[in-house]
């Protein structure tokens, strides 16, 4: 408790730990609140629990509610995870993709992701699980880091192309990427040219944090 109290006048690390991905992982008491870092950026439940809770507040808590299944592609501390469940009350299966077995037992030991019924935790490569698996989603959070950077697969035209085929009628994609320089701007550009306008609404949020950019991908049939 006095760590939490202290935390409101600096930061105060309680963990820290190396990772294969993600180089260095730290859980730190910040503001009396515990948030998930890597060696450059938040991971969980700091800045990242904002911009993703402003992309599903754009979508609707309450449309979300009546969703049935959700899948989040990055789960690292599972802050987004944290906000489906205990703000908007969504009953529907969650299933979870990392690729980092040691950010989900730090999920569990520190924020207790293992105690949500309704979620499921795949270890796996994301591109790998999106061109295996046979389920459907209404919506697919899209949120792969590793530290500051973004792995290459996620603007190919092959993941791109699979994840619209998991996608259920009517349903969103929401794509967290980071807006840097020039060419993670064109980057994201000719990102949106893989959807045909017919089919999908494209909408961008940048200056999120001032350095994310939200994407958000909605079916329109």
């Amino acid at each position: 408790m006095l760590k939490k109290l202290f935390s409101y006048l600096l930061p105060i690390t309680i963990f820290k730990q190396k990772s294969t991905i993600s180089q260095t992982l730290e859980v730190t008491w910040t503001d009396g609140k515990l948030v998930l870092d890597s060696k450059n950026t938040n991971y969980s439940y700091g800045s990242l629990q904002r911009i993703l809770r402003k992309g599903l507040k754009i979508i609707g808590f309450e449309s979300i509610k009546t969703m049935n299944s959700i899948l989040v592609l990055g789960v690292a501390g599972g802050s987004v995870i944290r906000t489906l469940v205990d703000e908007i009350n969504f009953k529907g299966k969650i299933t979870g993709v990392d690729i980092d077995q040691a950010v989900i037992e730090i999920a569990n030991a520190y924020f207790r992701l293992n105690e949500i019924p309704n979620l499921e935790i795949i270890i796996d490569d994301a591109f790998e699980f999106v061109q295996k698996t046979k389920n459907k989603y209404d919506l697919i959070i899209i949120d792969i880091f590793q530290d500051t950077k973004m792995p290459d697969f996620l603007f190919e035209t092959l993941f791109v192309n699979r994840i619209c085929f998991l996608l259920n009628p009517k349903g969103f994609v929401l794509f967290n990427t980071m807006l840097l320089n020039a060419k993670q701007k064109q980057q994201h550009l000719d990102y949106i040219k893989n959807f045909d306008p017919n089919l999908y609404k494209v909408t961008k949020f940048n200056k999120l944090e001032e350095t994310n950019e939200l994407i958000l991908i909605e079916s329109k049939l």
